[in-house]
C-alpha cells in the first residue's frame, strides 16, 4: 500500500510517501525557521498560512519524485495531533479533502507515535520490545513499547521538557531563534564543568524529569558571570541535560528489564546526547537505535511510516473523525489499540 504522509503541527510543513513493500519513496519539508526567527518564536498565525501555501506543491513533488500519481496513492496519513490547531487544521484538511476525493482511507497519527516509530526507518531497526526517549519539542518521555499501538508512560518531565530548556537557554545566551542547534554548537567549543550546574531529579529514585531549574541556574549564572563566558555555560548546559537524559535511560532499562533503547525526536540528534548513550549502552552491552538525522525533526516521513505500520496491523487512525487534538496524550492510543 502507498501511504501519503502529511505533518502540520508547528512550523515544518512535511509530506512523503511511503509504500508498505518498496519502503520511502520520497519525502520533503519546508522550514519555516527564517520566517518565525524575525519574531523569536513561532506565530501560530503565520505557521498555519504558510502550511496553506506549501502543502499543494510539496504534494506534488513527493509524488513526483516517488514516480506517482494521486490515482497510485491507497491511504492519507496526517498528523491529528498534539501541536498548534490552527496549523493542524491545515494538515487535516488537506488529507481528508484529498481521501475523500480519491474514496481512500484517511489515517489520523499522533505526532509522537510518528516520532516514536521513525527509528524504525533505520538500518539497522530495533526489535520490540524497547525503551523509548521522546524528546521533541514540549515533550520529554519515557515509553515502554511493546507493539505499534502499545505504549506504556513510565515517567515524563514535570515542568520544561529538554527541548524547551534548550531553546530558553539560548536566549538567555542571545544566540537567537531557533536556539537548541546554536547552543549546542557553542557547547562543542567550551568546557562543560568550569561552572557547576544542577542536574534536577537525577537521583530522584524515579523516571520522571525537571528542567526548569536547570534553566534557572543558568540565567543566576549569566548575571553573575556575564555573557563573556557564553561558551563555557552553554556545555555546561548541555552536559547537565545529557547527564540526566542518560540517567533515566539507564534506569529506565533497568526498571523494564528490557534490553534496547530507542532515542527519537529533535533533541535526539545532539552530538553530545548520541555520543553518551552510545558510550553507556556499549559499556553495558546493550543496545541503543536513532532515526536517521534528517527525520529527528519533524517530518512526513515518520507520519506516513506510522500510517502504514497501523494499516498492516489492521489498526485504525487515531479515531476515525476529521477533528484535531491540540492536547493529546500519547499513552491513549494504547486503550484504542485494545
Amino acid at each position: 500500500m502507498k501511504i501519503l504522509g502529511v505533518e502540520s503541527s508547528c512550523d515544518e510543513t512535511g509530506l512523503a510517501v511511503f509504500d508498505t513493500e518498496a519502503g520511502m519513496l520520497a519525502h520533503a519539508v519546508h522550514s519555516q525557521v527564517a520566517m518565525h526567527a524575525e519574531y523569536g518564536g513561532v506565530v501560530p498565525e503565520l505557521a498555519s498560512r504558510d502550511h496553506i501555501r506549501r502543502v499543494i506543491p510539496l504534494t506534488r513533488t513527493v509524488l513526483k519524485q516517488a514516480g506517482l500519481a494521486l490515482d497510485d496513492l491507497d491511504a492519507v496519513a496526517y498528523t491529528q495531533g498534539p501541536g498548534l490547531a490552527g496549523a493542524l487544521l491545515v494538515g487535516a484538511g488537506f488529507a481528508n479533502a484529498l481521501a475523500a476525493a480519491l474514496r481512500i482511507p484517511a489515517l489520523g497519527i499522533h505526532h509522537l507515535e510518528g516520532h516514536l516509530l521513525s527509528p524504525l526507518l533505520a538500518n539497522p531497526r530495533p526489535e520490540f520490545p524497547f525503551v523509548a526517549l521522546l524528546v521533541s519539542g514540549g515533550h520529554t518521555q519515557l515509553m515502554r513499547v511493546d507493539g505499534v499501538g502499545r505504549y506504556a508512560l513510565l515517567g515524563e518531565t514535570v515542568d520544561d521538557a529538554a527541548g524547551e530548556a534548550f531553546d530558553k537557554t539560548a536566549q538567555l545566551l542571545g544566540l537567537g531563534y531557533p536556539g537548541g542547534p546554536a547552543l549546542s554548537r557553542l557547547a562543542d567549543t567550551g568546557h562543560p564543568y568550569r561552572f557547576e550546574l544542577p542536574r534536577p531529579m537525577l537521583h530522584s529514585g524515579d523516571l520522571e524529569f525537571s528542567f526548569s531549574g536547570l534553566k534557572t541556574a543558568v540565567l543566576t549564572l549569566v548575571k553573575k558571570a556575564g555573557l563573556d563566558n557564553q561558551a563555557d555555560i552553554a556545555a555546561g548546559f548541555q552536559a547537565a541535560v545529557v547527564d540526566v537524559l542518560a540517567g533515566k535511560c539507564l534506569a529506565a532499562l533497568k526498571k523494564t528489564g528490557l534490553r534496547r533503547l530507542v532515542v527519537a525526536g529533535g533533541v535526539g540528534a545532539n552530538r553530545a546526547l548520541r555520543a553518551r548513550l552510545d558510550a553507556e549502552m556499549a559499556q553495558r552491552q546493550l543496545t541503543v537505535f536513532y532515526p536517521p538525522l534528517d527525520l529527528c525533526t519533524d517530518n512526513g516521513a515518520m507520519i506516513a511510516f506510522a500510517g502504514g505500520l497501523r494499516l498492516a496491523a489492521g489498526l485504525p487512525g487515531a479515531d476515525g473523525r476529521f477533528a484535531v487534538r491540540p492536547r493529546w496524550d500519547l499513552a491513549e492510543l494504547a486503550a484504542i489499540a485494545a
